[in-house]
């Protein structure tokens, strides 16, 4: 599915632009959240990757077993 509206990082607008945002020039991105999927397989490195980074801090060490 092709999305269509993007959002302006500068000033936040939506539009269906693709190159630049008509109001102030700046870089557009798709605002909609990436697919879901309960089969992740890649979720014990994220997770390991956030913690290292400091971007999720938890008391005790997350594990997963899949």
């Amino acid at each position: 599915m092709k999305w269509l509206m993007r959002r302006c990082s500068r000033c936040g607008r939506y539009t269906l632009r693709h190159d630049r945002c008509p109001y102030c020039g700046g870089e557009l991105y798709v605002p909609h959240p990436h697919r879901f999927s309960p089969d992740d397989k890649y979720v014990a490195y994220r997770t390991e990757m956030k913690r290292k980074t400091g971007l999720l801090a938890l008391d005790k060490p997350v594990y997963y077993d899949p």
